[in-house]
């Protein structure tokens, strides 16, 4: 817990850590699928849920990559383009499933602390969560390499950097963002409900509101 004193800011991912939006992506994404499928006259088996949930906390092209390996990567990238027009669009108007009292936690932290989210995906993604929960009066900035094209430890450093944040910490729930809060050398803290499994970390949350108890 001494690493986590004096913290000014707390970085957040999104999927796996603020929501679940796995079923709207999946049927996003599957759509596109369909669209690509009508125009080629072919028959792609669609993506299921298990895979999304696989590829949560990936960037864009990596993603690709995982669910369509036997797709040139200019066709991977139409795709993958077009099913993030369709899930932004979709989000923005239904949203998707906040964890148990992720509001009520995030109003408590923004009484002490400046709140950011990093999270590796497209442009329009992060304002959709925000746009569809009401949840941006909550949060100071954030990044994705949609915007950037930068790894997600570089996009930490560039929240630190524009909001003169010196000591922060990192909130996510896979290997990925481990790796990134690393990078950027801050503390991690893993959330344990999302979907990924992580052995090193600062410290660990079962729920979202946990923090509170921890950082309050």
């Amino acid at each position: 817990m001494d690493k986590l004193r004096d913290i000014e800011g707390i970085i957040f991912d999104l999927d796996g850590t603020l929501w679940d939006a796995t079923e709207p992506v999946r049927v996003s994404w599957n759509k596109a699928l369909k669209e690509f499928d009508q125009e080629q006259g072919l028959q792609t088996d669609e993506i299921s849920i298990d895979q999304i949930k696989s590829v949560m906390g990936l960037q864009i092209p990596e993603i690709g990559k995982k669910l369509f390996p036997s797709f040139s990567e200019e066709v991977r990238n139409r795709i993958m383009d077009r099913g993030g027009e369709i899930e932004c669009e979709y989000l923005k108007k239904h949203g998707g499933i906040l964890y148990p009292h992720v509001e009520k936690t995030l109003e408590t932290l923004a009484q002490k602390y400046k709140l950011f989210i990093v999270s590796n995906c497209q442009v329009g993604y992060i304002e959709a969560f925000y746009f569809a929960h009401r949840l941006e009066k909550y949060f100071v900035d954030y990044e994705n390499p949609g915007r950037t094209g930068l790894t997600k430890g570089e996009n930490i450093q560039l929240i630190m950097r524009r909001n003169k944040l010196k000591n922060t910490v990192y909130v996510g729930d896979t290997l990925g963002d481990a790796k990134a809060a690393q990078v950027a050398g801050i503390p991690f803290i893993y959330a344990s409900y999302g979907f990924g499994r992580v052995e090193n970390y600062t410290e660990v949350i079962d729920s979202f509101e946990q923090l509170l108890g921890m950082l309050t």
